[in-house]
């Protein structure tokens, strides 16, 4: 192989040739704005022209330059449409690059694919798998079986002392637990709460009502006593 390339040159690729016609039709559409560039130029400097000799009074160089200016734009549009026919034909030639990528890629991707389902045998992944569930619902089976026999021997002094305590005296052995932990007493701590304040204002409300209750029926007795000489004097009246 290396000896027909010396001999003969290397056989392109594809990809290799689509790559040199984008090269040309991008160095082609350089050269065509270059010339439309100069062209545009010419037709600026004929419009310079022909109003200069018009203000001369020239009109035989005015003819002759308007038919220049004509043909100099024709062919400015011709490069447009040359310009925009070299682009259309690249946009094309590169979505048949893209697409020639993309079956390059899925050509790979179909081997990998090829090459992965050569490798796996079905039959032996089944066996597998049913190896597999096999061996998970015997070891349930053995896990059910320890969890029973350790419930089983020694589940007997737990149940004793289960029936004794419900869930109340045990929350309430936890917290007592918890308490002696910290060194704090609960019953002791209940009735060390302050009640001071409490006590003082029971004892000040109820001395002021009794005060109030007492200066109420002093008042009653000093009327009851000017009403009986009131009706004293009338009788003796």
């Amino acid at each position: 192989m290396p000896i027909l390339e010396t001999l003969f040159g290397r056989a392109t690729t594809p990809a290799e040739r689509l790559r040199q016609h984008l090269r040309s039709l991008q160095r082609a559409q350089r050269e065509l704005e270059r010339e439309r560039s100069k062209l545009e130029a010419q037709e600026k400097k004929l419009v310079n022209d022909i109003k200069r000799h018009a203000r001369q009074g020239q009109m035989s160089a005015c003819n002759v330059m308007a038919k220049d200016l004509v043909r100099t734009r024709k062919n400015i549009h011709k490069f447009y449409q040359m310009s925009t026919q070299l682009q259309a034909v690249g946009l094309r030639m590169q979505t048949l690059r893209s697409s020639q990528q993309m079956a390059e890629a899925m050509r790979g991707a179909s081997r990998s694919l090829a090459s992965m389902n050569r490798s796996m045998n079905v039959v032996a992944v089944q066996r597998i798998l049913q190896e597999f569930e096999r061996e998970s619902s015997a070891m349930d089976m053995k896990d059910e079986i320890m969890n029973d026999t350790i419930e089983d021997a020694i589940g007997n002094e737990d149940d004793v002392l289960g029936d004794a305590i419900n869930e109340d005296e045990e929350s309430d052995a936890i917290l007592r637990e918890v308490l002696d932990e910290i060194g704090v007493d609960l019953s002791q701590k209940l009735r060390n709460a302050p009640q001071s304040s409490i006590s003082a204002n029971v004892v000040d409300n109820s001395s002021k009502i009794a005060l109030s209750e007492g200066d109420l029926d002093g008042m009653g007795r000093e009327d009851m006593a000017l009403q009986e000489r009131l009706d004293r004097l009338r009788k003796t009246s």
